[in-house]
């Protein structure tokens, strides 16, 4: 494997993970953290880079990715929790939302318009172009990592650079939680990016580009995997430094609902007439490319499951179930999405964490149920409360449980679960390496 071919890969890993919502939430980060910035993004770049990074590894040190992993629980739960995942961070969700989101902040940053109309001709050109990138699969690191990934990394330095020179680093207080607990606060922030979830969609496009460029031995696998994913991971690091400074700096006193109206703005002072259409270029790109990438991954995953269908077959399929579903508009597509999400990051994570463990340290059937369960239990509440359903009788004594106010009640009693059954394995025997 060239280290040409590993650059050009790490290139397409981090487009793909950078889209839309990687965007908008650092400049909020940096605006509302004020002068614990430091700490905030410290939090951030855990969550939204190296947990992404993590369960990359984890897929290519598996034998049949995500499904593999998720048969350590059982077999029939790893095959309809890869499908959920697919499906949601996929047709369902995060290829909709990249077209909805491409329209909103960036199509419409670009030509003043409105109406079903109008979101429904870009919608044809959208998935025109992602259909168009994704029906070759064994291309998709040279149309992605050697094309649209330094286009994207061109325009954001403009920005950025730009905001270097201009904006002038006054001290701010923060705000909200980033003034008591920002490394918390960031890292919270960092696990709603939802990342963590993509990576498991994505690894099956890493590894299926780096056998298309010869790499067919487990190591080679793992070593064109890790210096991939460190390239994504330090590119990633740096934008959302950049993005988080922008929201740092940005002067005025505005009052901004999201990241997109921070950067908006910047792009307005920073380019006068031109910032919307820099701007709008930015998050067009960013969403296309990701888009692509999800587009890609769920043909993979279903084309490998079920072969009688081509794999263009399903590009086609994922490209109109996209189009449709985007048409609904983005406020029903998040009100639909979110329930589901918030259900199955918790174990995503567990599964990530526990997989790279077994690596290591080996673990058994029992380390994975266990802990599975216990974030399910965890997971289920929150999905329950996030539609405004309250369990009466559960939240006064689950408050005592660390950082269950942050959303992230499930993470010491996963951990302990998992240590239980990482013994019990032990004791039976049945430690698998």
């Amino acid at each position: 494997m060239s280290r040409k071919n590993v650059l050009f890969l790490g290139l397409m890993l981090f487009s793909l993970f950078f889209g839309a919502g990687n965007l908008i939430f650092p400049p909020l980060l940096g605006l509302e953290s004020g002068n614990n910035f430091g700490s905030a993004i410290t939090g951030f770049l855990i969550t939204g880079v190296l947990l992404p990074f993590m369960a990359i590894m984890a897929i290519s040190l598996s034998e049949n990715g995500l499904v593999s992993i998720g048969s350590r629980v059982h077999k029939l739960f790893g095959l309809i929790f890869a499908i959920i995942i697919y499906m949601s961070i996929g047709a369902l969700y995060g290829i909709p939302r990249a077209s909805n989101v491409a329209y909103e902040l960036g199509f419409k940053q670009i030509v003043n318009v409105n109406g079903w109309l109008a979101l429904f001709v870009f919608s044809l050109l959208f998935f025109g172009a992602t259909y168009f990138i994704s029906l070759n699969p064994k291309k998709i690191v040279d149309r992605i990592g050697q094309l649209l990934t330094p286009i994207l990394l061109v325009v954001l330095a403009i920005l950025v650079i730009q905001a270097f020179v201009k904006f002038e680093d006054i001290a701010s207080p923060a705000k909200g939680s980033y003034a008591s607990s920002p490394f918390v606060k960031g890292f919270v922030e960092g696990y709603f990016t939802m990342d963590a979830v993509a990576a498991l969609a994505f690894g099956i496009v890493v590894i299926n580009a780096l056998k298309d460029k010869g790499a067919n031995s487990k190591s080679a696998l793992v070593k064109g995997t890790l210096g991939a994913g460190v390239i994504a991971g330090l590119g990633l690091a740096v934008v959302y430094v950049s993005l988080g400074w922008i929201g740092r700096v940005i002067p005025g006193e505005n009052d901004f609902a999201n990241g997109a109206e921070i950067l908006t703005v910047a792009s307005d002072l920073l380019f006068a007439s031109g910032g919307g259409l820099l701007f709008g270029s930015i998050v067009t790109l960013a969403c296309l490319t990701t888009c692509v990438g999800l587009t890609n991954a769920c043909a993979r995953f279903f084309n490998e499951i079920y072969p009688k269908i081509q794999y263009r077959s399903y590009v086609a399929i994922f490209v109109l179930i996209g189009l449709l579903v985007s048409n609904l508009g983005l406020n029903a597509i998040l009100s639909f999405a979110t329930p589901l999400l918030v259900f199955i990051y918790p174990i995503s994570i567990v599964l990530i964490i526990l997989s790279l463990f077994q690596h290591f340290a080996g673990g058994g059937k029992m380390m994975y149920r266990l802990a599975v369960c216990v974030a399910s239990i965890f997971a289920l509440y929150e999905a329950l409360t996030s539609i405004g359903y309250e369990v009466e009788g559960v939240t006064g004594w689950l408050d005592v449980i660390p950082f269950f106010e942050h959303g992230l009640g499930w993470v010491l009693p996963a951990f302990v679960a998992a240590m239980v059954g990482y013994g019990m394995d032990k004791c039976n025997n049945e430690v698998i390496e």
